[in-house]
């Protein structure tokens, strides 16, 4: 443990006595005395005036509340959806996901918590979330998913943001890096960290040792979709030489001089390889009724933007319902279109139509945003990639499924 901080000393002691797993956590974070209120930055918590104010059972919590901050990686967890967000990333939307997690877990173990406090089960209850129980939203939410369905709608998200205020939230937690270098502790060396102290809870049958493994922020999810995204459009863009028996080999040419320099007998052909002569094309087609969100479609076109312009690859977007109903060639100045939305919504689904128009495109790969909810014609002689907002009943009888929704 770094203790610099007078503060900390009485409640980190006690700490000690009342939750063996967080204060196991507590000898790997850095604990400073500071200005303005209490924080996280890194793995460093600072102590601000306020924080002599509370009494000590109060003081426990709120040391709880920022080891499971430091244990759980929020700040470099958060700078990593700043990033993929990008301008729509909110802060404060991160700060509820990540308090209303940490709180509900620290109320179910028995701490005390400086009120008001945000909770999982009432933020998912004003977000209109699912939330059976405190026990199954810890198992269902981590903080990264959940940060992502808070930034899904906006006007949603504006609601929060003013509930928030009216708990008394301020966001406490400091932005870190996406990728976590130097002297903070790697992703690894906390996962291990925390099996180690969640042991020791649950022998000594305190804390949050009592809870067992049930929460999902121990274990979030590790590659989000848009990686997954990024590598199979690559792979299907990429352009690969192909054989041309409209010239030789290298190697065949190599043996050719040989077999004339010695007299031995001509070698069989050997085609050699060239690229295609036309770029490879992507054709988008989205469905216009299903159920995926407008931060979701920003999210899959700047990916499907990167990939296109990088590999020079032709998209082509192909927008249908009953049958395509719009449809346009992607050139970098049309991107933002899709982007802005703007198309017609409702009615039902067929992909035969999308299906036949995208074949006289010939396209390297056809992505399908759509919610699989109607039969499929037969399969296309080109590779599709079924992109839904939510995991199927049935896998279909073709092409991959990548699974876009809820972060």
């Amino acid at each position: 443990m770094s203790l610099h901080s007078t503060r900390a000393a009485r409640a980190l002691a006690h700490l000690g006595e009342v939750d063996p797993a967080l204060a196991v956590l507590a000898l790997w974070c850095r604990h400073r005395d500071g200005d303005g209120a209490t924080r996280t930055d890194g793995d460093t918590i600072t102590y601000g005036p306020g924080f002599d104010t509370l009494g000590l059972p109060e003081q426990v919590g709120l040391v709880a509340h920022h080891v499971l901050h430091v244990a759980l990686r929020h700040s470099d967890r958060q700078a990593g959806l700043a990033e993929r967000l990008g301008e729509g990333f909110d802060a404060s939307l991160f700060g509820l996901a990540a308090d209303g997690i940490i709180n509900e877990t620290l109320i179910l173990a028995g701490h005390a918590l400086p009120r008001p406090a945000v909770t999982l089960t009432e933020l998912l209850a004003e977000a209109g979330l699912a939330a059976p129980s405190p026990v199954a939203a810890l198992e269902r939410w981590d903080a990264d998913r959940l940060a992502m369905a808070l930034h899904a709608d906006p006007k949603r998200a504006e609601k929060l943001r003013d509930w928030g205020a009216t708990r008394g939230f301020s966001v406490d937690l400091g932005l870190g890096e996406p990728d976590s270098e130097g002297e903070r502790q790697s992703a690894a060396d906390w996962r291990n960290q925390i099996l180690r102290a969640m042991e020791a809870g649950r022998k000594a049958g305190a804390g949050i040792g009592r809870l067992g493994a049930i929460l999902a922020d121990l274990a979030p999810a590790k590659v989000p979709w848009e990686l997954h995204l990024r590598g199979l459009l690559a792979r299907a863009l990429t352009e690969r030489p192909r054989p041309s028996w409209r010239r030789p080999s290298g190697a065949w040419v190599a043996r050719m001089a040989e077999a004339a320099r010695s007299g031995a007998p001509v070698p069989a052909f050997e085609p050699g390889r060239q690229r295609f002569d036309h770029r490879p094309r992507l054709v988008i087609g989205l469905d216009t009724s299903s159920s995926i969100d407008a931060q979701t479609l920003r999210l899959f076109t700047a990916e499907a933007e990167g990939i296109a312009r990088r590999t020079g690859a032709e998209a082509h977007l192909m927008a249908f319902d009953e049958a395509v109903f719009a449809e346009e060639r992607l050139d970098p100045g049309r991107w933002q279109a899709l982007r802005d939305g703007g198309l017609r919504s409702g009615g039902g689904t067929d992909y035969a139509d999308l299906l036949d128009k995208a074949g006289r495109r010939a396209p390297a790969l056809a992505v399908v945003l759509t919610d699989l909810d109607a039969p499929l014609p037969p399969a296309p002689a080109f590779p599709v990639l079924w992109a839904v907002p939510r995991p199927v009943a049935a896998p279909p009888a073709y092409g991959r499924v990548l699974v876009i929704g809820e972060g």
